[in-house]
């Protein structure tokens, strides 16, 4: 079977009220050049069944107990069998229909990892002001930390070269898993790369799940591994 260009893992806890809607943009948008690994995070709704009833041949159904965001992504890659990997939520704060240009970008310079970033287009950028206050402050503590220039570390769309994935041991289970990709790419020496992409930020009633407390773990993985050797991240010399 040919290697896709993409594969796309979408993570799902309790999403039955957007996923049939987001489900049916991405396979519009993506479905010729992408596979889509849906992986239920042991959701109580009907997550699942939508998931069994939409996904193609080509797809690919993962569930498992409740275990984090992290733990869902982590399945998802291991499956992944697409020359690039990105994440897709299955909300509707970011838009399908945007990732094929983010791909081609990627493909046109062999880039290993590509982030799409909310804050180079001109749109709203928060529900929240808190929540848009606290991510650009993790975008400008990854920066002083590690010396990077990102203007939208804590995006979703974070599309990365499989070969490069697979050299990342990745172990974070719940949404501290986003800022170790961020670091572990930028201990291994791999330029990230930034493209625009659209955001329709939802409120905290609308379903939206990371927190305070998330913020604080996600500025702790910065600090750990920011520490930490690279023979203790990558078990290597």
């Amino acid at each position: 079977m040919d290697q896709p260009r993409l594969s796309i893992v979408m993570p799902v806890y309790n999403e039955e009220r957007t996923l049939e809607t987001i489900v049916r943009r991405v396979l519009a948008a993506c479905g010729d050049f992408a596979e889509v690994i849906f992986t239920d995070d042991g959701s109580r709704d009907g997550s699942l069944a939508i998931l069994k009833r939409l996904a193609r041949p080509q797809d690919t159904v993962l569930t498992k107990p409740n275990g984090g965001k992290g733990s869902a992504v982590r399945m998802g890659y291991a499956r992944a069998r697409g020359r690039y990997v990105i994440v897709q939520d299955a909300d509707l704060e970011y838009s399908p229909e945007e990732i094929p240009g983010l791909l081609a970008f990627a493909e046109r310079q062999n880039l290993p990892a590509v982030f799409g970033s909310r804050r180079l287009k001109k749109q709203k950028q928060f529900a929240h002001i808190t929540s848009f206050v606290g991510g650009s402050m993790l975008t400008v503590i990854c920066n002083l930390l590690y010396g990077t220039r990102l203007t939208d570390q804590p995006t979703c769309y974070k599309m990365v070269r499989s070969d490069v994935l697979k050299t990342l041991p990745l172990k974070e289970s719940d949404f501290r898993y986003d800022p170790e990709i961020t670091v572990m790419l930028v201990r291994r020496g791999i330029a990230i790369a930034e493209y625009p992409v659209s955001y329709a930020p939802r409120t905290f009633a609308e379903g939206k799940k990371i927190g305070w407390k998330d913020w604080i773990l996600w500025v702790w993985v910065f600090v750990k591994l920011r520490v930490f050797s690279k023979r203790k991240l990558f078990g290597e010399a």
